[in-house]
């Protein structure tokens, strides 16, 4: 992997490239990497570049230290009431913006979770496409242990994930969910051994950054777009879909491979 560097002014964000993996790492391993606005506000903008970057064929979210997210950074107390319509707008232009950014990322989005993925950490890891987690990682829906309700847009995510039951039992009783149960779900895409889990995530990344980029964009956007779709809509979004993707290289490059009878060498494009 190439070095990594900051991405903003302080290091609380690494950003590294490897070919077409562009690796955004945590970097709070004192505060359990508890998310602070600045590195929220980080994390928005380069989500929002590696979708038009052509460099960028992958995003992988990591964090150092024992745990993956802690939720958002709380260090400064609720702070007194706040004015009317404050805490509403907070989250649209915060927490919700930021998982937004995940969802809406033109390029596929893998998480690195081990250790606790909790509130808006939870959130992050389950907006992604695929979620490699280590043995002892854990997902927490914290909010009701701190009498707060859950944000982030974890009632969206989680009830399409697990269903409204299970998103019910997860938000009220604020428990634990362990990796190997979290898999059981469908909230984790892999659970590995600790060891093995940056090598694990590193194939994947490099399976998909090696694949038809333009091809993964637009199955992300159907598949995430059908959630509220009918299935008329869902049948004319994957004619235009396909219209699109068919006008790209790797389509051309790729039925081309098939008649040909040989791999096919995808560039992104």
């Amino acid at each position: 992997m190439s070095a990594e560097v900051a991405a903003g002014p302080d290091d609380t964000v690494l950003v590294a490239r490897n070919g077409g993996v562009l690796w955004v790492t945590l970097n709070r391993p004192q505060a359990a990497n508890a998310l602070t606005p600045d590195q929220r506000n980080e994390l928005i903008g380069l989500l929002e570049t590696a979708s038009g970057d052509h460099g960028t064929r992958v995003v992988v979210l990591a964090a150092r230290g024992r745990h993956f997210c802690s939720g958002a950074d709380l260090s400064g107390g609720a702070g007194g009431p706040p004015a009317v319509g404050a805490i509403a707008r907070t989250l649209r232009t915060g927490s919700q913006r930021l998982i937004a950014a995940v969802l809406d990322c033109e390029k596929p989005v893998v998480a690195e979770v081990h250790g606790a993925a909790a509130g808006i950490g939870a959130h992050l890891a389950m907006a992604c496409d695929f979620v490699v987690a280590s043995q002892d990682a854990r997902l927490i829906e914290v909010f009701a242990r701190r009498g707060l309700v859950p944000d982030g847009g974890g009632t969206y995510l989680l009830p399409r994930l697990v269903g409204v039951t299970r998103a019910k039992e997860m938000m009220m009783l604020a428990e634990d969910i362990p990796a190997e149960r979290a898999r059981e779900l469908g909230l984790f895409t892999s659970v590995v051994a600790d060891a093995e889990l940056r090598a694990t995530v590193e194939t994947l990344a490099d399976r998909l950054a090696s694949s038809p980029t333009r091809t993964l964009a637009l199955c992300k956007w159907l598949i995430n777009r059908s959630l509220e779709s009918s299935r008329e809509q869902c049948f004319a979004d994957e004619g235009m879909a396909q219209e699109q993707n068919m006008k790209t290289h790797d389509a051309q490059e790729g039925v081309a491979a098939f008649v040909e009878r040989r791999p096919p060498v995808f560039e992104g494009r």
